[in-house]
């Protein structure tokens, strides 16, 4: 593995043109018709959107749980997803993770060294200490939840923290909201370079504050397309604006797109109700083509800018 992490995204963002993620979340329920509801099902179709979808992406993020709902099987399956996905293309677990240091340390050699992904994604709620064995390798990457997208984020994140003076009685930190002081403390933890946070496109305003506090670190965004969070905010307020992530192309930005990607799929794969013992190569081709086009689309609308 070659440079840091986040050298390879800002190459790959170049390379590409864009600073989508290709979100993978393989739901049995959502499912195009042609497609098994069980584990080969899922896998079958994220190897499906791999394949046609991730030359446009600046990273990848599956998400954990619609593997790991099927136990060992699903694990399996994911581990050839990972290994179907191109060399040149982050891969970002999402896993939202943390446990004391002992625990902390088992999970980073599982999703470094065994699944061999490139960044994960973590919670913070146990402090730095718990997750320093996720920051301190220079060619991997954590991404703090900070703001997420969901409607229930702000019962937590947005309860007001009270100001924090040091000894001396400088102000370390104002009155502000949970988020706030995530990011506050996120900037500056580990070694530099290797953490980011997760802000969701749902939170505009949030997002464009966390980015005067963290002018710096690479931001993962969620929550565009069937969310409903605008592009244009996350374009003007997730590029850094300073090291380590600033100055690089794309500014360690990436914004997640999975079902408005997915989706385009539709409801059937076959065709006019076929059923999976009919479903033609034909109809499996235009299948790959509309996921095709559609990851086509999603990168000309979040462009690496100058």
């Amino acid at each position: 593995m070659e440079g840091t992490y986040l050298e390879r995204l800002g190459a790959r963002s170049k390379a590409v043109g864009s600073v989508l993620c290709l979100g993978i979340d393989p739901n049995p329920a959502t499912l195009p018709e042609g497609f098994s509801r069980d584990v080969a099902g899922i896998e079958r179709f994220a190897l499906l959107l791999v394949e046609a979808a991730s030359e446009f992406a600046a990273a990848v993020k599956p998400n954990l749980a619609f593997f790991e709902a099927f136990g060992s099987a699903g694990w399996a399956a994911l581990e050839r997803v990972r290994a179907a996905i191109p060399a040149d293309l982050p891969v970002i677990a999402d896993a939202k993770r943390a446990d004391i240091d002992s625990t902390t340390a088992r999970q980073v050699v599982g999703y470094y060294d065994s699944l061999g992904v490139d960044a994960v994604t973590i919670s913070p709620y146990l402090g730095e200490e718990a997750i320093a064995a996720y920051l301190e390798r220079p060619h991997r990457f954590a991404y703090v939840l900070c703001r997420t997208s969901n409607p229930g984020a702000a019962e937590l994140q947005a309860l007001a923290v009270r100001a924090h003076w040091a000894d001396d009685g400088a102000l370390v930190a104002p009155d502000e909201p949970l988020w706030a002081r995530v990011a506050r403390r996120v900037a500056t933890w580990g070694p530099g370079g290797t953490a980011g946070l997760v802000v969701g496109a749902t939170a505009p305003e949030e997002l464009r504050v966390v980015r005067s506090i963290a002018p710096g670190l690479a931001i993962l965004v969620p929550g565009v397309g069937s969310q409903g969070g605008a592009i244009e905010p996350v374009l003007a307020s997730g590029p850094a604006l300073a090291p380590p992530a600033g100055g690089r192309p794309g500014g360690g930005l990436v914004v997640n797109v999975s079902r408005g990607i997915a989706s385009a799929a539709g409801a059937s794969a076959g065709g006019g109700g076929a059923s999976a013992s009919a479903a033609s190569a034909d109809s499996a081709v235009d299948l790959a083509e509309r996921l095709h086009e559609a990851a086509r689309s999603w990168s000309e609308k979040l462009p690496v800018l100058p």
